[in-house]
């Protein structure tokens, strides 16, 4: 059965606290007992999870040069949850039900996994019910992804569809309003109404959002820029955008 590694002190202790049932082995850091260790220690024991402690190039190993696994690393089932357009439905139909207007973050060709890692956190910080990406050209959810994204992988529904333009189409027919973030957009997020059932659309690094993706836009918008540089890294982009949003829907209020 083929597994994956998730590693990271908050990403592991995001896995145990929302799937620990996908854990087949814990290895920590042999020696180190600080309070974040010992916090998914005894996460692991409570849900009977084998632990082993090993030294640190052994961590190492497993984790190759994709990143620092902060003397953590769990050995999983390889996911078999696969978020897809039927589960989009799903999730707008109980949303619906509750009367909770949807958030969503949909990501045009993000490639580089820490930057979908970021998007990944920060989207989950913000409310948002999914993120969704084509499963072509965009990263996935990467050993690397996980790490960045310090827990928010494990919890915000990740969904991956075959035909980008053909779902914001199915969620305008839903009611929800697609807002790009494009530089040359004549309106800012700021003059923008980003309440309500929300899509925001965020484009790939350095060529931004694609021609079909742009044309089934509702809105497209942009972030004011006063300096010198012309823009934002994608997941400085999302962030801001977000957290615009969640001002205007009075989140935390």
């Amino acid at each position: 059965m083929s597994e994956e590694l998730v590693y990271g002190l908050h990403a592991v202790q995001a896995l145990l606290k929302s799937s620990p049932q996908q854990v087949q082995q814990l290895m920590l850091l042999r020696g180190r007992r600080d309070q974040r260790l010992q916090k998914i220690l005894a996460q692991a024991e409570k849900n009977g999870i084998a632990v082993t402690f090993v030294d640190r190039r052994v961590l190492d190993d497993r984790v190759g040069d994709e990143g620092n696994h902060q003397g953590a690393v769990a050995v999983c089932a390889a996911q078999t949850r696969v978020y897809d357009e039927r589960f989009l439905q799903e999730l707008l139909e109980q949303l619906d039900g509750r009367g909770e207007p949807p958030f969503l973050l949909v990501l045009d060709g993000v490639t580089d996994p820490h930057n979908l890692g970021a998007c990944l956190r920060s989207a989950e910080a913000a409310g948002v019910h999914a993120v969704i990406a084509p499963k072509d050209k965009s990263a996935g959810l990467t050993p690397t992804a996980r790490k960045v994204a310090c827990g928010a992988a494990e919890v915000l529904p990740f969904v991956t569809v075959t035909n980008l333009a053909r779902a914001l189409q199915k969620l305008q027919q839903a009611g929800v309003w697609i807002f790009g973030a494009a530089g040359e957009a004549e309106h800012d997020i700021y003059q923008s109404q980003l309440t309500g059932p929300l899509a925001l659309v965020m484009g790939a690094e350095g060529s931004g959002l694609r021609r079909l993706t742009r044309e089934h836009c509702d809105h497209l918008i942009k972030i004011p820029m006063a300096g010198e540089v012309s823009s934002l890294n994608v997941s400085v982009a999302t962030g801001v955008c977000l957290f615009e949003a969640v001002r205007q829907r009075g989140a935390g209020s």
